[in-house]
């Protein structure tokens, strides 16, 4: 599916300097949750696959791109603070970004956010030369849940649809029950996984050399994801010889986002925005 442009700088009838909607699947979804049926209701959960797609002035475009993954605990989506409430700090940067509203797996169909986020990674780079998009600079965001869904698509994905760099905030990374959110375990596996599923999603065990580089941030009074997440993520991309940088702020719990409440809120976009200009596309 190709998303169709009706006029040279437009998008659904939408000018590209504005926000525009594009649905993931608009020849039937590839799999179910069992809920997932019209009408969507955002407030049990039930969300349409679709992303909210920002693209910066011309003048400004760099040509890099982020798809943002909410968190939720794989239950509902924070599409606010961490999501709508990113873009004024990467369009200022030039960098483009969507936010994908994704399928809740409901503890019965583990695949439905991964692809629907591989299949907006897959919309984003087949419409790369519309929105001024350099196909090999798309990054993946996540946060707590969302922060897994990101990282599974940087480790699992094949290799034509994984990001180009990974930003995971509060990350959930493991599915082993002694540090996972087990919330967002029994929402995305059920309450019985199997040894082999959750070594599968334990995403600290399934890097290899295709994985992309990582910039990781936690508050190290976390108590819903306990920071040993992203540890363990760190030392398996940095014994891979993967670049990565890993930040633990010393206060902050859990979900801040891009909240103001958040005592190292500035602090942590310096050092995201220089993490983002020490690499350039490869």
């Amino acid at each position: 599916m190709t998303v169709l442009f009706g006029l040279v700088g437009t998008v659904y009838g939408q000018k590209l300097s504005e926000p525009f909607d594009v649905d993931l699947w608009q020849n039937g979804m590839p799999n179910t949750n069992g809920v997932d049926t019209t009408p969507f209701d955002e407030s049990v959960g039930n969300f349409k696959p679709t992303m909210k797609v920002y693209l910066p002035s011309p003048k400004n475009a760099t040509g890099r791109f982020i798809l943002i993954c909410p968190g939720g605990g794989y239950a509902h989506l924070a599409y606010h603070h961490e999501g709508y409430d990113w873009a004024p700090f990467f369009l200022k940067q030039g960098i483009g970004v969507a936010v994908l509203k994704y399928r809740m797996p409901k503890g019965m169909n583990k695949d439905v956010p991964f692809s629907d986020a591989e299949e907006a990674m897959r919309i984003i780079r087949e419409n790369a030369k519309e929105w001024n998009v350099n196909p090999n600079d798309v990054g993946i965001m996540g946060f707590s849940a969302g922060g897994h869904l990101a990282s599974t698509i940087a480790t699992h994905a094949p290799k034509a649809l994984r990001p180009n760099f990974q930003i995971l905030m509060y990350p959930v990374i493991t599915m082993d029950k002694n540090y996972t959110h087990n919330g967002s375990r029994e929402n995305l596996l059920g309450k019985n996984p199997s040894e082999e599923m959750v070594e599968l999603y334990s995403n600290e065990k399934q890097i290899d050399e295709d994985t992309p580089r990582a910039f990781i941030a936690y508050s190290n009074d976390d108590g819903a994801v306990p920071p040993l997440n992203g540890v363990n993520y760190y030392l398996a991309l940095h014994n891979k010889k993967i670049p990565v940088a890993l930040y633990i702020y010393p206060t902050g719990g859990h979900g801040w986002g891009i909240r103001e409440g958040f005592l190292y809120k500035n602090l942590m976009l310096d050092e995201l925005s220089a993490w983002l200009r020490s690499f350039k596309p490869e």
